[in-house]
């Protein structure tokens, strides 16, 4: 095909091509409507051909050079959008889910003062009257049976880590998504399920130290406990977020306010199932296993102190420069 001939069919696809590159130095490639994108593709794939058959039987420097300079144009614009995935999952984890839960901190302290008073509540009836469990929804099979016969029930995980371990994280995000989803009910379902599940830990620690082995069902729970239950509160916390802004949308409308703290509250959520995914590892594999007490206390001072620390200060120096709290 003659040179003048192979331009004047194909300069109209690079102009394009120009056009949209042009579009993508003013906003990112999720911005563009789904028929660019594809089209973007396409025309990109066309022209790197195109470029390969100007260098084979062109003699004109200027279109090789032109051709060439639109390829690595376009090839560094989807290249570097493939990456930003990659970078926005870093920049959530370091960044925004920290944030979030220094913003939305009066939630969690709430979830938590909840789940604290019942389990209190639940501890103290249960130490005066162990009936007082079934109250707090211990079945009474279970008090008979595993509790007065000093059954340490969590070490039957040594016999399956693998398997204990992927039920107690499946578990544990269970809770913590009820926790969550149950605060589209005004905020109700979540108080409940804080509420309960406190009542349960407070009860059952009780019926084991009047059975004279709280201790050891503490030293397994130490461990992981610090990073489960802190999931527990924040994701509480979210569940929180949802219901008040139904219930008190203050200035905003219902829809804006509901958007608002639903995408606070879901990057709570999504912040912590990488921390419940770690601490079921350490309650399968690590809290069941017949080591010294002190290491598991260890365990989860160390966890405590790591998470807190990372959830009160990762992203602080953005808010510095950007003078946000």
């Amino acid at each position: 095909m003659p040179i003048d001939r192979f331009i004047n069919e194909r300069k109209s696809i690079w102009q394009r091509l120009e056009e949209l590159l042009q579009l993508l130095d003013r906003m990112t490639l999720r911005k563009l409507h789904r028929e660019e994108v594809r089209e973007l593709g396409r025309i990109y794939r066309r022209t790197a051909s195109d470029l390969a058959i100007a260098r084979a039987e062109s003699r004109d420097p200027r279109l090789v050079n032109y051709l060439n300079s639109l390829v690595i144009r376009a090839h560094g614009r989807i290249y570097r959008a493939d990456a930003q995935g990659g970078r926005r999952i870093r920049d959530f984890f370091a960044r925004d889910f920290p944030r979030t839960f220094r913003r939305t901190w009066r939630y969690t302290a709430t979830a938590f003062g909840v789940f604290l008073l019942f389990t209190a509540i639940a501890f103290f009836g249960t130490r005066h009257d162990p009936d007082f469990s079934e109250f707090a929804g211990i079945d009474p099979f279970f008090r008979e049976v595993v509790i007065n016969n000093h059954k340490h029930w969590w070490e039957s995980l040594n016999q399956a880590n693998q398997i204990g371990s992927s039920q107690i994280f499946t578990n544990n995000i269970r809770v913590t998504f009820y926790a969550f989803a149950l605060g589209a009910v005004f905020g109700l379902g979540t108080l409940y399920v804080l509420a309960f599940n406190g009542a349960m830990f407070g009860a059952i620690i009780a019926l084991t130290y009047r059975a004279g082995f709280g201790n050891d069902l503490m030293s397994f729970v130490v461990g992981h406990g610090v990073i489960e239950l802190s999931c527990i509160f924040i994701a509480g916390g979210a569940g929180l977020l949802i219901g008040t802004a139904l219930l008190m949308p203050g200035d905003l409308s219902l829809s804006d306010a509901l958007k608002s703290r639903g995408m606070e509250a879901v990057r709570l959520i999504i912040g912590c199932v990488p921390l419940l995914v770690v601490a079921g590892i350490i309650e399968g594999f690590i809290s069941p296993q017949p080591i010294p007490a002190v290491i598991k206390i260890g365990i989860g001072v160390l966890t405590g102190i790591s998470l807190y620390s990372y959830l009160l200060l990762a992203g602080r120096e953005e808010d510095g420069v950007t003078g946000k709290g």
